[in-house]
Parts: structure tokens; C-alpha cells; sequence
């Protein structure tokens, strides 16, 4: 990976020397299924004079002609680079190439359906892989027009950027088709999708009246379950909301949404040709938190189209700011021109549980991070770049007025149209738009890491009348930043039917060690108090003793589903800080998720009973919690209504936590109708994870594995039985199912992410204790050997993190302090684990 990387000197280097005016890129797809011939033209003016370079990973390059001129490649091609010298002021270069497939979800990758045996291609560029595709200037400020001519089977569908063009035949079995330039666009959100892909069409009109298409695209064999009517409702509220907010028509001239197998990530923003994970098709019964989810992926990618696509960063450092925008927006959009009206409330259930998490790990870092090079991209790429800057951006709305924010992003659109800007040029915009002075926000809130916590202090007299109060706000040691938060503050009473419900808000500035509220001064105290109500701000929070009390007796009772999930988040918050015993947590969960309303919340904090569980309760108690957990899971769904959500997430959990005889009787009587909950359907996945469960306590093996595989002989099924057979219970299982990753290289990305999981799927964590150390002893050589995407993914899911035990922690203190001069993105994922199995540590201890 070292020879592929790319500097942000090289590259502000490169763009004071080049300016790109077009690629004309030819591929032929019919070459066989290993590669592909890729055939650049690029047209480019430079300093004259000057020498450079252009980026391409390929398997063979067969000619450079610069200027007429053909060049040696075996002179001027190596490790991903073809040197440039002497360069004219306006210049052409051709350069033809063999490049390859992949089946790691980068570049061009290649996926046969098990089904019909139909071969499908998709592209993912970000962050710099369109040259494994195709010679390009690989960063995001040499923006140019692409025009793509493709040979494929005739048979298929193509698509990129513009709209498809009618195919031309090009043999008896091919055809050809020649794209019309795009606009001026960075390299990384170009693409390419083609295969016999099912097609849904529809159209909308835009707000300056143009008439753009819109496709909605699948594998064949995935047709009958996609829900394309959903999708075109959603991204016609999408288009409404954003044109009006952003007073900007849609930039680009179509809008395809294609559902591609093995993808890495939920979806990315390629102009006009947006890609998902398929996971979004539906084939069985989903989760209302991933059906909401999916809303705010088709939002979030929508958004792209303006703050990303339209106008984009010019270096990597300001990647943040196009996640955490789109973010923010997806998560408006959704709350006020869709169904899912608690929008808000899954941000704070979702976003902010990830962005808190992240920013307390050693690997913690400002929004706005030094990217030095390619590989500081990888680095940080992470949930302070989504999750904290999205969360964030809420705080800064709330801080310049969303009226002032959305007329600062319109002028910023109108003024850097297709350009590339740094975060300074928003910045102004919105100075201006607020009047608001942001420099010191962006150095507090942007520049430094660390989260906040923000405590109340209350005093009250004989009758419980309020006679001070006031906000601390602490951080810690390493990021003792103190910054300003725009927040509310709420009181909770119980009303006459016994729920808890808001009868005070004040809103304020809180700045500084302490923030005294002279304004909730006099008022009897309430039964809880509730900062940061409404989740204004990013920060943790804590309940005072009593508001604890009343928490951990009526959380449930709390009537507002947002901030209950305020709540929800405080007590998890001190639980891993090992203020609150987990075995306290975990009865607290049992006690009060039944009656929760939203689907997220219960999906995340149903997540973290299990990790409680398993990970937090003392070590002696943990086999009678998880025990305990299994339990109290079946009888929720027993108890749930018929066919909700919460009746389906009970028996979801309950089938990856069973610990007993007991438990599995319930799952193969759940598997063979003998067992049945009324309203609830035993579809294909749901059958997979029953099994899988069974799988753990040793009561199914291989036969069932192989049967279930022949009965749904589909990419989910083989993803699914991989999962199965490495949650196999024994040692032999376990690692043979830890080199089928490490000692080969055959298995596509969604194989390794299914194994990954089995293999840290256990009850009995000491059967990973073998893998501890040929798991170090590999570690340099994945890094090397492989592709970023799957190393990082192999060492992430095969690292033992079930055993969190001080021979585990060791190991990986012992890897670190040998290993110094490893690459940073590797020593991050180690760092991070190993914070992981000190936090698990921490918080067992403190559980007595």
C-alpha cells in the first residue's frame, strides 16, 4: 500500500503545475473475467517545462504517447504512478492499459450471482481508486469532464455519470456505448455500473423546470423484492426539500440509484449515478430502524449532489465537512419532508452513540484533521468525520439560526459552483448570512478533540424549591478543551396518567467551567432534569442523584421519545465510564425497553444489553447475565405485540445470545413450527440467524449449515453459511476459519465481513485464545499483502475482542511497542482494539 499512497504536498504540488480540461476513457469489458482493456486520453494544460505524474494500478501498461511521443512504460510506469516530463503548455496523453478486477469493493469490482451466474460490475473510487479503472490526475481539485465510451455484452445495462445512450453493435454479442461529457467533476465521484441489471424508471421535474430521469437498478434475481415506488417517493421529497432550502436546482442531468452486491460501505455519492449496499433490498423482514435507515442513506446521498459533487473539497482535510453536512441534511430531510418524523431521535440513538465512542478513544482527533497523505485519509475516515461533525453542524445551526445557516449554504452553492473549496469559503457564507463571529467556534469546536461532559448542580431549600443552579462542564486530561454549547434544559413531572412529560425549558449559552441558570432559580425542583433537551449540543451528559433515581425506576415512563433516548444515552454513558455497574445496566434494559416506541432506540440499546453482557458485567457474573439476557429476551417477545418491531428485535437478539439448553430448544422449535409466536414470520434471514444461534451452543453443525446453504444457494445465503461456520464452537473450527482470511486471499469482501463476525461469535471466549498469537504474527503481512479496505477489514474482525482479558491486552501492548514504525492506519485499528479491551476491563471491575 506505501507505493500507491499520495501526499498532500505531491498533490497541492501537481495542481500548481496542471490544469485538466478532459478524459476520454474507453473500456472494453468483454475481455474475460479477471481484467479489463482501459484506453485514456487526457487533455491537460501545464507549466511548460515541468515534470509530474499521473496515477494508474494496472496489471500491464501496453502504451504511453505523450504529446506523439510514445513513451517506454517499463520506463516511465511504477508502483501506480507514469512520470511526466517535459511538459508542454497544453498537452494530450494516451495511455492504454490492462487493468483488473476486483472482488474487495474497490475499483471496478466483479460479482458473479450464484442464482443465474450472470456477472455484475459496479465502481467505488473513493477515496483514490478510479485508477484502477482508468489513467487519472487522482485527487479531488483537478476537476475535469470524463467521457466514458464502454464495450460491454449487449445484453447489459450500462451506466455512469450522463445519462445511457442508446448502444451501438460492436460484434455479434457486444455492444458499445459513448457517453456524453460530464460536467466538471472530481475523478473520485465519476462511475461505471453495468450488467444485466433489473431497471425501474420514473422521472420528476425540477425546480428550474428541466425533466430529470430517474432509474432505480438491481441485480435479476433480487427484482421481486425491490420496493422501487418507496424509493422514487423518497427521492422526489428529497429533491423537494433540498431545492427549496439549498434555492439551487438539481446540478446534474439524471439520477440513478443502483443496489450493488458486496459493498463495503451503505452507499456512495458518484454524480447521478448514486450506489447502495443491496442490503437495502428487502428480501425478508427488516428492522422499522433499517427501513428508516435506508431513508437517511437515499437523503444523505442526495445531499452529495450539492455539498460534495456541485462543490467539492479541495484536499482531503475538509472530507469531514462533505459527510457531516450530508449527515445533518438527511437527518432535516427525513424529520420534515418524510414519515420518519423522529428523525432526530435516531440521530441522537445512532450518531451520537457513535461519535461519543469514537471521540474517547485514544484515537480520537479534531473534525478538522491533519491528512497529510492517502493514508490519513483511511485514518480518518471514521465517526468523527460522520458522526461528530454531523453532530456538530446541529450545534452550529442551533448556534447561527437554521434560516441563516440554509441562506449561507445557497450563496456558498452560487458562488463555488463546480469548484473546490477549503472550509473558510463556508465559513464566510455564513458570517455573513448570521452575523455571527465564527473563528473562535470553528478553532473550539473544529480544530480540537475531545468530548465534554456537562453535569447539574442543584440546590434546594426545605420545600424543595430551587435555590441554586447551575452547569459544570469537565474534559479530560489529554483534551482539556472547554468550549461554549448552545443547549436546553428541561424539567420532568409525572402528569395525572403517570408518564413523565416536560413542564419547563429553558434554552441558554453554556460556556466556561461553570454555567449558572438563574432563570430555573424559585421553581420546586422536578422529579428529573434533563440537559441538553432536545440534543442541541454535543456533549455527554449526566443525571443528578435523584434525576438517576427516578431514571432507573420510570425511564420508561418518560413520554417524549427523544428524550428518553437522552436518557437512555446518559446511563450507557456512565456505565462504560464505569460509574454505573454494568449488572445495574443490564436490569435496567430488561426492566424498561419493552414499551419502547422507536425502532433505533430499541436496536441500539437492545446492542448494548448484549455487549453488557458480555463484555461489562464482572467476569464471574457473566455467565449468568448473558443467561440471564437470553431470558429476559424471549419472554419480551413473548410478551410483545403480535408482528411489531419490537416482538421481531427480541427474537433477533435472542437468537445471537443463547446460552442454555433451554434457549436452543426454543430456537429449533422456532426453526420447525413446533414453537410460534403469533404474527411472527420465520423468512429466509430470520431462519439463517435462528440456525447461527443454534450454530453456538453446538446444537447444529455442518449438515444443517449445508442444507440451509442448498436451499437458498444466493450471495445472502453464502454470506450467512460463512457466518455459520465459523461460529462453529470449537477450536478447529474457529481457526480454520481464521486462515480461510489470513493464510489465503480468495474471499471477496462480504465473505470475509460474514467470518469475521462468526469467529467472535462465542459464549466460551478461550476458544480464541489459540488465535491470539498467530493473529499478531500476521498482522504486518495483511497490511502489505492486501488491499487498505481488506486488510483493515481481516485485522478489524479477526481480533479477538471477546476475550477482553490482560493476556489479550498484553499481547496487543507487547505488538504496539515492537511494532513503531508500522503504518499508521494499522497501529490505529490495534490502538483502537486494544482501547476497547482496556475499557472492558475497566468497567468490570467497577461492576460489584
Amino acid at each position: 500500500m506505501p507505493a500507491e499512497n499520495l501526499t498532500r504536498a505531491e498533490a497541492a504540488e501537481r495542481a500548481g503545475i496542471v490544469s485538466v480540461e478532459s478524459y476520454n476513457v474507453d473500456l472494453d469489458l468483454t475481455t474475460g473475467p479477471t481484467t479489463f482493456s482501459s484506453h485514456t486520453v487526457i487533455t491537460f494544460g501545464a507549466t511548460a517545462g515541468a515534470s509530474t505524474f499521473i496515477d494508474l494500478i494496472a496489471s500491464e501498461v501496453g502504451k504511453v504517447v505523450l504529446n506523439g511521443e510514445e513513451l517506454d512504460p517499463a520506463a516511465v510506469y511504477a508502483e501506480s504512478r507514469i512520470a511526466l516530463d517535459n511538459l508542454a503548455e497544453n498537452n494530450v496523453l494516451e495511455v492504454t492499459a490492462t487493468c483488473n478486477y476486483m472482488n474487495t469493493g474497490e475499483g471496478l469490482h466483479r460479482f458473479v450471482d450464484p442464482v443465474d451466474g450472470e456477472a455484475y460490475l459496479y465502481s467505488q473510487f473513493e477515496v483514490p481508486d478510479s485508477r484502477r479503472m482508468f489513467t487519472v490526475f487522482e485527487q479531488p481539485d483537478l476537476k475535469a469532464t470524463f467521457q466514458f465510451t464502454v464495450t460491454a455484452p449487449k445484453y447489459w445495462e450500462v451506466v455512469s455519470n450522463q445519462p445511457t445512450p442508446e448502444p451501438v453493435a460492436a460484434g455479434e454479442d457486444s455492444a458499445t456505448w459513448t457517453f456524453e461529457p460530464t460536467p466538471r467533476i472530481s475523478s473520485y465521484i465519476t462511475a461505471l455500473v453495468a450488467g444485466p441489471y433489473d431497471v425501474k424508471r420514473s422521472e420528476l421535474t425540477s425546480s428550474d423546470g428541466r425533466v430529470i430521469p430517474l432509474g432505480v437498478f438491481c441485480r435479476k434475481s433480487l427484482a421481486e423484492y425491490m420496493d422501487e415506488d418507496y424509493i422514487f417517493e423518497k427521492t422526489r421529497q428529497g429533491f423537494e426539500f433540498f431545492e427549496a432550502q439549498f434555492d439551487y436546482p438539481y446540478p446534474f442531468d439524471k439520477y440513478d440509484q443502483l443496489f450493488v452486491p458486496e459493498y463495503n460501505a451503505g452507499a456512495m455519492e458518484n454524480a447521478g449515478a448514486v450506489t447502495f449496499t443491496e442490503t437495502y433490498v428487502f428480501r425478508s423482514k427488516v428492522t422499522d430502524a433499517i427501513k428508516e435507515r435506508r431513508v437517511v442513506t437515499i437523503l444523505h446521498e442526495l445531499a452529495h449532489m450539492w455539498f460534495g459533487d456541485l462543490v467539492t473539497m479541495k484536499w482531503w482535510n475538509d472530507l469531514w465537512l462533505n459527510e457531516s453536512f450530508a449527515e445533518w441534511a438527511s437527518t432535516l430531510a427525513t424529520a420534515e419532508a418524510t414519515e420518519w418524523k423522529e428523525a432526530w431521535t435516531t440521530f441522537n440513538a445512532m450518531e451520537k452513540t457513535w461519535a461519543y465512542r469514537q471521540d474517547q478513544l485514544p484515537s480520537t482527533h479534531p473534525i478538522v484533521a491533519t491528512i497529510n497523505d492517502l493514508e490519513d485519509v483511511y485514518v480518518n475516515f471514521d465517526g468523527i468525520t460522520y458522526a461528530k461533525g454531523g453532530s456538530v453542524l446541529k450545534q452550529l445551526v442551533a448556534w447561527v439560526g437554521l434560516e441563516q445557516f440554509m441562506k449561507g449554504v445557497s450563496a456558498y452553492f452560487k458562488k463555488h459552483a463546480h469548484g473546490n473549496t477549503e472550509l473558510a469559503d463556508l465559513m464566510t457564507e455564513l458570517e455573513i448570512t448570521s452575523g455571527r463571529e465564527l473563528s473562535s467556534w470553528t478553532k473550539l469546536w473544529l480544530e480540537t478533540a475531545g468530548v465534554n461532559t456537562l453535569r447539574p448542580t442543584i440546590e434546594v431549600d426545605a420545600d424543595g424549591v430551587i435555590t441554586a443552579f447551575g452547569v459544570e462542564q469537565s474534559a479530560t486530561e489529554e483534551y482539556p478543551t472547554i468550549r461554549p454549547h448552545r443547549m436546553a434544559i428541561g424539567f420532568y413531572n409525572f402528569d395525572d396518567e403517570g408518564a413523565l412529560v416536560r413542564t419547563k425549558r429553558v434554552e441558554l449559552d453554556v460556556d466556561g467551567v461553570h454555567t449558572d441558570v438563574p432563570e430555573l432559580v424559585g421553581i420546586a425542583r422536578p422529579a428529573l432534569v434533563l440537559l441538553n433537551d432536545d440534543d442541541l449540543a454535543y456533549a455527554k451528559i449526566r443525571l443528578d442523584e435523584e434525576s438517576l433515581d427516578v431514571a432507573q425506576s420510570s425511564l420508561s415512563d418518560i413520554k417524549d421519545p427523544l428524550a428518553r433516548s437522552l436518557v437512555w444515552a446518559a446511563i450507557w454513558d456512565a456505565t462504560r465510564d464505569a460509574e454505573l455497574p454494568a449488572s445495574d445496566y443490564v436490569a435496567l434494559v430488561l426492566n424498561h425497553i419493552a414499551p419502547e416506541t422507536e425502532s433505533t432506540t430499541l436496536r441500539t440499546t437492545l446492542g448494548q444489553l448484549v455487549q453488557s453482557a458480555h463484555y461489562y458485567v464482572a467476569p464471574e457474573r457473566r455467565k449468568s447475565a448473558t443467561q440471564l439476557v437470553g431470558e429476559g429476551l424471549w419472554q419480551l417477545a413473548q410478551n410483545a405485540e403480535p408482528a411489531s418491531d419490537a416482538q421481531f428485535q427480541f427474537v433477533k437478539f435472542f437468537a445471537t445470545t443463547p446460552s442454555t439448553d433451554e434457549h436452543a430448544e426454543v430456537l429449533a422449535g422456532l426453526l420447525d413450527g413446533s414453537v410460534a409466536l403469533e404474527g411472527l414470520v420465520i423468512d429466509t434471514d430470520l431462519r439463517w440467524e435462528l440456525l447461527q444461534g443454534l450454530v453456538l451452543l453446538g446444537k447444529a453443525g455442518e449438515t444443517e449449515i449445508a442444507a440451509a446453504l442448498e436451499a437458498d444457494n444466493t450471495a445472502s445465503g453464502q454470506q450467512a453459511a460463512a457466518n455459520a461456520r465459523a461460529t462453529v464452537p470449537t477450536a478447529e473450527a474457529k481457526r480454520e476459519a481464521f486462515d480461510s482470511l489470513v493464510a489465503r486471499d480468495d474471499a471477496p469482501n462480504a465473505i470475509v465481513r460474514a467470518v469475521g463476525v462468526g469467529v467472535n461469535h462465542v459464549n466460551d471466549a478461550s476458544l480464541l485464545s489459540p488465535l491470539v498469537e498467530p493473529y499478531f504474527e500476521s498482522l504486518n503481512r495483511l497490511w502489505k499483502e492486501r488491499s487498505y479496505h481488506m486488510a483493515s477489514q481481516i485485522i478489524t474482525g479477526l481480533y479477538p475482542s471477546p476475550l477482553a482479558n490482560e493476556e489479550l491486552r498484553a499481547a496487543s501492548q507487547q505488538w504496539l511497542d515492537t511494532n513503531p514504525d508500522a503504518a499508521p492506519a494499522l497501529r490505529r485499528v490495534i490502538v483502537e482494539c486494544l482501547a476497547g479491551v482496556e475499557r472492558a476491563i475497566k468497567v468490570a471491575a467497577a461492576d460489584i
